[in-house]
């Protein structure tokens, strides 16, 4: 008995007409964003409970109507976000978001390839191809070298290290395990982020595994302290494997002796990661560049355009020397996505050179931004946060009330609020007392800097010293906004004061 064909379910499939008409609203959305942007305070005074029930985050069995629907999208637009793109967002290290960014994400959104295979997404791939290579020549990695996108800094690190792993334990890891030979290690200094012990867990080598190297005052590695520990890890058995160079730590902005590092990594037979996650990319500004002297002699990079190329969430990215290493490192040929790519002319599966088979078309936003500036723009404004965040330093120091803590390398200005009659009493020397009270009061302050809203940094913990954190990777911040900062920071940290003495 023939079978009847069943009836068509076209509950999901709207028509061009009506997916325009959403898109139509969503634009008129974002450009009521764009022009309240600067009025509209950075955060706002929210609870956790409160959120979730303004949102009405029930799913309901019927579809909302398109009314309800953008009443929804509004809701969590202007209501309930806080917003990194405001010119007083200077916390973290996240980018403004660029507006041809913006639009790259909806089109690549539209179009819904998945960019693990060429033959899903064959422009896409080789426009992520295209970009990596630009970004190895920017930072004066030869000819050669290329890489892939990611979600972020914390996987771009992850993907270098397990080619590192990979290449220098001196045997077959991905075959064999990490039973079969001594245990490893990795080498970072003390200010590194956190993302390196992360992919040293997920590596299977326990965190553990990454020896941290002091600093010195300008919270840089200290290269004769990695030389003792290298030595004494050889003698006891184990066996070094890589080094990762900061190129701009999170706390100040700190850029690792790359070179002497490089120098190091030649003489022991070791792979030299940096970690450029934040500050790689002010290799586009031609005043910055001698700063990453050394960068160039690196096996791998990580850095993020979500950083100071300021796309949108999520884009990070890993570069590597040489991309055999990439596929000695992830590339399986499972049967079902056999082909005979001299018969297809099909190009490079993106799905052989890192851990995911599906991926996003990640590089359309970083290729696309950087088409509509220029390189030349990007240089200038790079620059200029470095420049902002040298002022904010000086108008800091320039206050009583306001103590400078850490050299500004890049776009970080670090500072810590200190009562005047505190100053005058000690001059520059603190009593343990004293510091542990100024603790208590900058943790507070920066507290209350986030919930009153008018500007947004962060903090860092420098020493054991609690203190506050500006980081200017924004194209809409000014000077304006620099000195709003500081004078939000005095305001509350005087009232502050009063109230916990």
């Amino acid at each position: 008995m023939p079978h009847k064909p069943p009836a068509p379910v076209d509950d999901l499939n709207w028509s061009p007409s009506r997916a325009s008409a959403l898109g139509t609203h969503a634009v008129a959305l974002w450009k009521e964003l764009l022009e309240k942007l600067p009025s509209l305070p950075v955060s706002r005074r929210w609870r956790e409970i409160d959120v979730a029930r303004a949102l009405d985050l029930t799913i309901p069995d019927l579809p909302l109507t398109e009314g309800e629907l953008l009443a929804r999208v509004r809701s969590v637009m202007f209501d309930y976000s806080m917003y990194p793109g405001h010119p007083r967002f200077m916390a973290f290290i996240s980018g403004a978001g660029t507006i041809p960014g913006a639009v790259a994400d909806f089109l690549a959104a539209a179009l819904n390839q998945n960019v693990g295979g060429w033959r899903l997404a064959p422009a896409a791939t080789e426009i992520e191809l295209s970009l990596t290579r630009f970004f190895a020549d920017v930072m004066g990695l030869p000819a050669g070298a290329g890489g892939l996108m990611v979600s972020g800094g914390a996987m771009a690190n992850f993907v270098a290290l397990k080619a590192a792993r990979d290449r220098k334990a001196g045997w077959d890891v991905r075959a064999d395990g990490l039973r079969a030979g001594p245990p490893l290690a990795i080498y970072a200094s003390s200010e590194v982020h956190d993302v390196v012990d992360r992919g040293a867990d997920m590596l299977g080598l326990g965190t553990a595994a990454v020896r941290k190297i002091p600093v010195d005052t300008a919270y840089r590695m200290n290269v004769d302290a990695l030389r003792a520990r290298i030595a004494e890890d050889v003698a006891k058995g184990a066996r070094p494997i890589a080094v990762v160079g900061s190129a701009g730590t999170v706390a100040t902005g700190a850029i690792d002796p790359l070179s002497a590092i490089a120098d190091v990594c030649k003489e022991e037979n070791l792979w030299f990661h940096v970690d450029g996650a934040y500050g790689a990319l002010a290799t586009l500004a031609p005043e910055l560049r001698p700063a990453f002297a050394g960068l160039e002699r690196a096996d791998s990079i990580a850095f993020d355009p979500h950083k100071w190329l300021y796309t949108p969430h999520s884009g990070g990215c890993v570069i590597v020397r040489d991309m055999q290493r990439l596929s000695d490192a992830f590339a399986i040929h499972p049967d079902y996505v056999r082909e005979d790519k001299e018969h297809t002319g099909n190009g490079v599966d993106f799905h052989t050179l890192g851990p995911q088979f599906s991926r996003g078309f990640q590089a359309f936003k970083v290729w696309l931004s950087l088409l509509a500036h220029g390189r030349d723009a990007y240089a200038r404004r790079i620059a200029h946060d470095v420049a902002l965040a040298r002022y904010m330093t000086a108008r800091a120091e320039a206050r009583a009330e306001l103590e400078v803590m850490a050299p500004t390398t890049l776009s970080i200005c670090c500072f810590r609020y200190v009562p005047r009659s505190m100053r005058s009493a000690s001059g520059a020397v603190m009593t343990p007392e004293q510091d542990a009270y100024l603790d208590r009061l900058n943790e507070r302050l920066m507290a209350e800097i986030q919930l009153d809203g008018r500007a947004f940094c962060s903090n860092a913990v420098l020493g054991e010293r609690y203190v506050l954190r500006a980081c200017i990777v924004n194209f809409r911040t000014e000077s304006a906004d620099v000195d709003a900062l500081l004078d939000v920071a005095c305001e509350l940290g005087q009232k502050l004061d009063r109230e916990m003495r």
